[in-house]
């Protein structure tokens, strides 16, 4: 039995030593600390936040120039309204005055009778006035009356 005991003690004491250098020198986990995992964790937050940001004020920013830059089809709309509203207005002075209007600046006539009270009311000093009028009667821009009426 002694003999056995010297052969298989140093074996062991070499199985022994061999596993202890095994295991100091082998990686060790490779997984994440906590702290890694938390920090992971935060920046995926951070980035999903950020990008709901982005996409809500890109969804605002389209809100906003829709309300302000209307379409063409809208564009193209009003001034069909506006063109029809001319002939409307043109068409009512012809055949109400029997005469050709006047044209104003815009390129729609005027009812003859209206163009003397403008020329008139200028004449008078009521120039303010005469805008007003000449804006309510061909639904024109202010520019537009204020250049016609420096006409007059």
């Amino acid at each position: 039995m002694g003999e056995l005991l010297l052969v298989l003690l140093p074996a062991i004491v070499l199985v022994a030593l061999i596993w202890g250098l095994f295991t100091a020198l082998s990686p060790r986990d490779t997984g994440m600390s906590d702290a890694e995992k938390y920090q992971r964790d935060l920046a995926e937050r951070s980035a999903r936040h950020y990008a709901a940001q982005v996409e809500a004020a890109t969804a605002a920013r389209a809100r906003l120039e829709a309300k302000t830059r209307p379409s063409q089809n809208t564009q193209q709309h009003t001034q069909q309204q506006d063109h029809a509203r001319m002939d409307m207005l043109n068409q009512g002075a012809t055949a109400g005055s029997g005469h050709n209007g006047v044209m104003p600046a815009g390129g729609a006539q005027l009812n003859h009778q209206l163009a003397m009270q403008l020329q008139a009311m200028v004449r008078s000093g009521q120039k303010v006035q005469a805008i007003k009028l000449l804006r309510q009667a061909t639904q024109s821009d202010l520019a537009t009356a204020k250049k016609y009426i420096e006409r007059l």
